[in-house]
């Protein structure tokens, strides 16, 4: 099998999945089907069902029980409920899946879970990250915020990669930094978005075509039923500035999906060494449709594994564990930075950033 050369052409063939599963699943949502309150549980229950690709995962990680789930919430429908009171109990079993990429969206309200991070602590003050790192001079291209810090040490802040980033931000940003000793990429807060963003960030850290993962979809209604896992490669940026010198990667569990999938490529590079919390996970690629209703459902149809074949469903840990301190709180320090910076003090061997 040869391994994928472009990020773009998997991207491609998994996007032609999604609208083949889409229409699938709609009909089977059931187009024709009477909207009564029931009728509506049925086809969100059904639609997860046959289509949700972390079952197996799930019930050995959790043990989730998706009959047994039915059987709980289809007790507490009725044709009386109004509108409000049927989503609030489909939110309710949607929950159970324990999935930030499950959503149901109707004109009132949207249901969303953010459980993979709202029982850990934060792990980040923006207020002392803005005042005593990056301060009011820093720099910012695309999406990268870019400042470097008194030890000479580079620093990058991402908060989110919604924003298009491309070759040229990238090396423009990593040129400005050449000179520093090493470098920090915080991406702390980030919930993620185009992981076409991630990867071209990511292609800067690499010299050689990497394996970053594998991917696997749902190929019938079965829990198990789902294609042979298939490799992705990323290839090494081909122009500007690859980064060839240390670099400490921050995270906290309210890195998401993209950002998840960012410290997953990251991972692959030997320069490069993860510091913070155990990321949010989020590694299911999400597809989207619709009840009878019209309300309209999202749920993660296509599994990401690492390089192992291991699930990051519900998080990648550290290379070096770290949670923020009320010492260095009180002192306007943020307690990641301070200890990448020692971190890095103690790396003697730079190459430095090298164009190509």
């Amino acid at each position: 099998m040869k391994p994928y050369r472009s990020t773009l052409l998997h991207l491609c063939t998994l996007l032609c999945l999604a609208l083949l599963l889409q229409t699938t699943a709609s009909c089977i949502a059931g187009d024709d089907t009477q909207d009564t309150r029931q009728n509506n549980f049925e086809a969100l229950w059904k639609l997860i069902d046959e289509h949700y690709c972390f079952f197996d995962y799930k019930q050995q990680a959790i043990g989730l029980d998706w009959n047994a789930v039915h059987s709980k919430y289809a007790a507490q429908i009725s044709e009386e409920m109004t509108p409000q009171q049927l989503f609030e109990v489909m939110t309710h079993m949607l929950a159970e899946l324990r999935d930030g990429h499950v959503n149901l969206a109707t004109a009132f309200d949207y249901a969303r879970n953010w459980s993979y991070y709202e029982n850990h602590p934060q792990n980040y003050n923006d207020s002392i990250v803005q005042v005593t790192y990056l301060g009011t001079d820093y720099r910012i291209t695309s999406g990268l915020y870019y400042q470097i810090l008194p030890d000479n040490i580079g620093y990058i802040r991402i908060p989110t990669f919604s924003v298009a980033i491309g070759h040229g931000n990238v090396s423009t940003c990593l040129d400005e930094l050449s000179l520093c000793t090493a470098l920090i990429i915080d991406i702390r807060g980030n919930g993620g978005g185009q992981i076409t963003s991630a990867h071209t960030l990511a292609s800067h850290f690499i010299n050689h075509t990497t394996l970053i993962g594998y991917t696997s979809h749902k190929t019938g209604p079965g829990h198990s039923d789902l294609s042979t896992p298939r490799p992705q490669y990323l290839d090494p940026a081909a122009d500007g500035i690859r980064w060839q010198k240390p670099c400490i990667l921050l995270t906290n569990r309210q890195c998401y999906s993209a950002a998840n999938d960012f410290v997953q490529c990251m991972q692959t590079s030997p320069l490069v060494t993860t510091l913070g919390d155990t990321t949010g996970g989020g590694s299911g690629m999400p597809f989207t449709s619709e009840l009878p209703c019209g309300w309209s459902v999202r749920y993660s149809a296509v599994i990401h594994y690492d390089p192992r074949m291991q699930h990051t469903e519900f998080g990648i840990p550290p290379d070096i564990p770290c949670q923020m301190s009320g010492t260095h709180t009180a002192r306007q320090q943020d307690t990641y930075i301070e200890t990448a910076k020692e971190y890095l003090k103690t790396q003697h061997h730079h190459t430095g950033a090298s164009p190509l």
